[in-house]
């Protein structure tokens, strides 16, 4: 383990966090827990083999579909504890700064959004931030940023149909260890309506995309006792986002 500094050791066994209470479509926030499959702790999953990376430790399950047009703006909020804040004022809402890494979203089409087991889907990418170079911010940045709101875009051109939602947050502050780097994911359960036809073939497991080993998942990213990488470039796990075709 390379030197980190007393301050940063300090606040990495603070605070987890939680994709939860809300979902928005183009700003409009729905009611809390409405179609979404949420965990009812803020512990993440640290084994890319765990059957629970896919949504996330099992808590609470809406039976509401969430109904969202091909092109919408969908928004995940995030917060330390179920409900957000564990205290006024809490520090590590929506989570602790220290916990910096990427945020990637991804979706799988289901017959039936409010039923479909999390097991055995074919998932592809959406969207996802990493690190910026130049800045030295993280995609966990923009959502802190962002008052706990992380946001996608659903292809203009993606089938109509019933998708599960899925938001990862992947923490790396102690992903300088075996099984260090937390993955923290919940999915909304959505019928998208459009009039595109589109399914994107390239589709990965999950689990099964992740290896343990892998240069995103195990790395130092404590450079000088700053948590940027160095400023090098960072490979976000997993395919890279879906292009609609020409």
């Amino acid at each position: 383990m390379k030197l980190i500094s007393v301050v940063a050791l300090a606040s990495l066994a603070k605070a987890h966090s939680i994709f939860q209470q809300k979902v928005s479509v183009n700003g409009v926030e729905h009611p809390q827990l409405h179609g979404l499959r949420a965990p009812s702790q803020p512990n993440p999953v640290t084994n890319v083999n765990d059957a629970q990376l896919a949504c996330g430790i099992r808590g609470t399950q809406s039976n509401q579909v969430i109904s969202v047009k091909a092109g919408d703006r969908i928004g995940a909020w995030w917060g330390h504890v179920i409900g957000g804040a564990q205290w006024p004022n809490d520090p590590d809402h929506p989570i602790a700064s220290s916990h910096k890494g990427p945020i990637s979203t991804y979706m799988a089409k289901v017959d039936n959004a409010a039923t479909a087991s999390p097991n055995n889907l074919k998932w592809f990418k959406i969207s996802e931030e990493g690190l910026n170079t130049q800045t030295g911010k993280w995609g966990v940045d923009t959502m802190i940023a962002n008052k706990g709101w992380s946001y996608a875009t659903i292809p203009t051109c993606l089938a109509p149909g019933h998708y599960l939602l899925r938001q990862e947050l992947l923490a790396l502050h102690s992903a300088y260890s075996n099984m260090g780097a937390q993955f923290y994911q919940s999915c909304a359960q959505l019928s998208v309506s459009g009039s595109g036809n589109h399914v994107p073939s390239e589709t990965v497991s999950i689990p099964g995309a992740y290896k343990q080993n892998d240069p995103g998942i195990l790395l130092q990213i404590w450079v000088a006792s700053v948590p940027d990488n160095g400023r090098k470039p960072y490979p976000i796990p997993g395919p890279r986002p879906m292009t609609c075709p020409a």
